[in-house]
């Protein structure tokens, strides 16, 4: 006797928005959910929809990158109207920030090589000074030059998680926390997972469980070679309005808070924050964005980034005609949320994947 037909494992942003997606198709899911104890990245997301800069060199992650943010207007809305919670989703474009004339001149070919690659889907457009000071005033005129795209937004990655978590549960899915998974073994007509409060059995299932998809995955014979990536952030206090765009550097929230990040760390699963770096965000926000001299930070925070050995998705399913099994990382949960409970959660009912995702499976880095 099974417990759920699909049991998801994770309740980060990939977990929950396929589990949203699964539950949404009335099919039988159960979530499991580490709990607070976890090293969960959806905790420390910048909350960009970023499509700028996204698949220079990996057409098939371009491609798929703009696929879901063309989905997320109508994805926010759904989940607005499902569970009355406002994710804040906001899709006027996005701006990078070239901090010198060698980066600009890069970021041109950069984006090039991606609109060729995107087949004309990807939309940019690079601004002088002049130009960007009609877009963002407040921004610095020593900025040598900056690129905006309309398919860039942002959203509060909080509330997307918490709304994704209440329209699993509305659609009748099925939520356990404080499951720890210790250990999984194949049965002839599914799975039995060993959990800190007990066996689990299950039909199908999922892998999404960030880092712990690493030691997860060879436990059904799959394979999810993953590195953590420290990112430190910085919160202002509530500011009046001054950014009208989000980038990768700075995003103003709907309460009025500057969110200041993009950091990156090779430290292991230490997942603390640190005062050189967090001093280096501010100095670097401060050259950006002048008014924030003497203003507060109230917060400060580390997380870990689950990152693949190129940096794109790892998805993968077993080829064996047992019971059915997949796995999911990607360090790309906010902008990948929608195709992700749109698009790929039905394909898991289906014999296989689309062939269309064969450029993410791990045998890339065995090639």
């Amino acid at each position: 006797m099974r417990d759920s037909r699909v049991v998801v494992i994770g309740g980060g942003m990939v977990g929950a928005a396929l589990g949203y997606g699964l539950a949404r198709q009335g099919i039988e899911t159960l979530m499991l959910d580490e709990g607070d104890q976890g090293l969960r990245a959806a905790r420390g997301n910048f909350g960009l929809l970023w499509v700028q800069g996204k698949g220079a060199e990996f057409p098939a992650y371009a491609r798929w990158t703009m696929d879901s943010c063309r989905l997320w207007p109508d994805f926010a809305a759904e989940l607005a109207e499902l569970t009355d919670i406002d994710v804040q989703f906001r899709q006027r474009g996005g701006i990078h920030y070239c901090l010198d004339e060698p980066e600009l001149e890069a970021y041109r070919l950069e984006l090039a090589q991606q609109a060729e690659v995107s087949g004309g889907d990807f939309e940019y457009q690079f601004l002088s000074p002049t130009q960007l000071a009609r877009l963002e005033p407040h921004i610095s005129a020593n900025i040598p030059g900056a690129c905006y795209s309309p398919n860039d937004g942002h959203v509060n990655p909080l509330f997307l998680l918490r709304a994704l978590h209440a329209g699993f549960l509305a659609k009748g899915g099925h939520y356990r926390p404080r499951h720890h998974v210790l250990n999984i073994e194949t049965t002839h007509d599914g799975f039995m997972l060993h959990t800190e409060q007990g066996p689990i059995r299950a039909e199908q299932l999922v892998l999404a469980a960030g880092l712990d998809n690493r030691r997860l995955a060879p436990m059904v014979d799959l394979s999810q070679p993953l590195i953590p990536q420290r990112g430190q952030l910085l919160i202002t206090e509530r500011l009046p309005r001054l950014l009208n765009y989000p980038s990768i550097y700075l995003r103003q929230t709907g309460e009025g808070s500057i969110q200041i990040g993009d950091s990156s760390e090779q430290v292991g699963l230490d997942d603390g924050n640190t005062p050189q770096v967090m001093a280096r965000l501010a100095r670097r926000a401060i050259s950006l964005l002048p008014a924030l001299r003497h203003r507060h930070i109230v917060r400060g925070w580390g997380a870990l980034r689950v990152l693949s050995p190129d940096g794109y998705p790892v998805y993968e399913q077993n080829r064996d005609p047992g019971p059915r099994v997949h796995a999911f990382s990607s360090h790309s949960g906010v902008t990948l949320a929608a195709v992700h409970a749109l698009t790929l959660a039905p394909m898991l009912m289906a014999p296989r994947l689309s062939p269309s995702l064969e450029a993410f499976t791990p045998q890339r880095f065995k090639d």
